[in-house]
């Protein structure tokens, strides 16, 4: 069903894919917008060793939310800050992306359990992620990406 990678030198390994997406803060969350055209958004978003998902916040009502009711397949890229081989001006980058289906999470307690864990790729001040789950708790709207293919390689940007 996902196709092979073409260039299978530069492809990273499942657990390189995984440490990226555990580690970089950011990526984009790509979904099937209105009149069918793609809809990309950057999101933060938490990986979760317990059961292989990626979960993102977001408010209640939108562009992104009316596409999830309509269409619930997804794709998520993260991409890292790269880096330069010695007496080499290009970077080379390791980006992941990860296609799959979205779930809405209605269980407050997991909701809540979700953005103490996101906040800390951010702050380790307990006492904002508590005031911020308090004030903001219950207007969020918790999801995750239920992974179907994880997809990971190095690029040199020469």
């Amino acid at each position: 069903m996902f196709r092979e990678m073409l260039r299978k030198k530069q492809q990273l390994p499942l657990d390189e894919c995984i440490e990226i997406l555990k580690t970089e803060k950011r990526g984009v969350l790509s979904v099937l917008g209105d009149d069918d055209y793609p809809y990309g958004m950057p999101l933060n978003h938490f990986y979760s060793d317990s059961d292989g998902r990626l979960y993102f916040h977001s408010g209640m009502k939108g562009h992104k939310i009316d596409a999830i009711a309509r269409h619930d397949k997804a794709s998520f890229c993260v991409y890292d800050q790269g880096f330069r081989r010695d007496g080499e001006w290009a970077l080379n980058i390791r980006s992941v992306i990860v296609f799959g289906r979205i779930e809405l999470i209605e269980d407050t307690d997991k909701i809540y359990g979700i953005a103490r864990q996101l906040s800390y790729k951010f702050t380790q001040d307990e006492k904002y992620i508590e005031d911020e789950i308090r004030k903001a708790g219950p207007r969020t709207l918790m999801f995750s990406l239920v992974p179907e293919h994880i997809c990971g390689k190095l690029v040199n940007e020469a």
